[in-house]
């Protein structure tokens, strides 16, 4: 399970170095092969391999009603690999989709990854607690 958010900087080549406590998991689970795409809240997710293929294979089954929602995520896909020294090239029309040119926020979110753009993440996340707890929270112990 990933957790636990990193601010990390794209290389001018548009590569981001994955942080030490997530890199060598990456290693060992999926040999550093991961697939990144876009989601529909404007940042990019970020999976193991193995955990893309079961996204994968649930988005491919939804229905025909579903169909731009199957080209955002299936259409966006590019599988990329971990290199040595652990950093990923993001590609250009990826960190295009997502408005991500240098400062980033790099969320574990149990499964996969979400990749924002610094500026963006920091205006998403004070509009969230500025607002009201959604109701599936309302019986939640914290």
């Amino acid at each position: 399970m990933f957790q636990g958010a990193s601010s990390i900087s794209l290389d001018a080549k548009g590569r981001l170095s994955v942080p030490t406590r997530h890199r060598d998991v990456l290693s060992a689970t999926a040999a550093g092969q991961l697939t990144i795409t876009r989601h529909p809240h404007g940042c990019l997710m970020i999976f193991p391999r193995s955990e893309w293929e079961k996204f994968r294979e649930r988005v491919a089954a939804l229905p025909m009603t579903a169909q731009w929602w199957k080209r955002i995520f299936l259409g966006n896909a590019m599988d990329v690999d971990m290199d040595g020294t652990g950093r990923v090239l993001v590609s250009p029309e990826l960190r295009a989709a997502a408005h991500i040119s240098k400062d980033a926020v790099l969320l574990g979110m149990g499964t996969h990854f979400e990749l924002w753009d610094k500026s963006t993440y920091d205006d998403q996340e004070a509009q969230a607690m500025q607002g009201e707890m959604p109701d599936v929270f309302r019986d939640f112990s914290i």
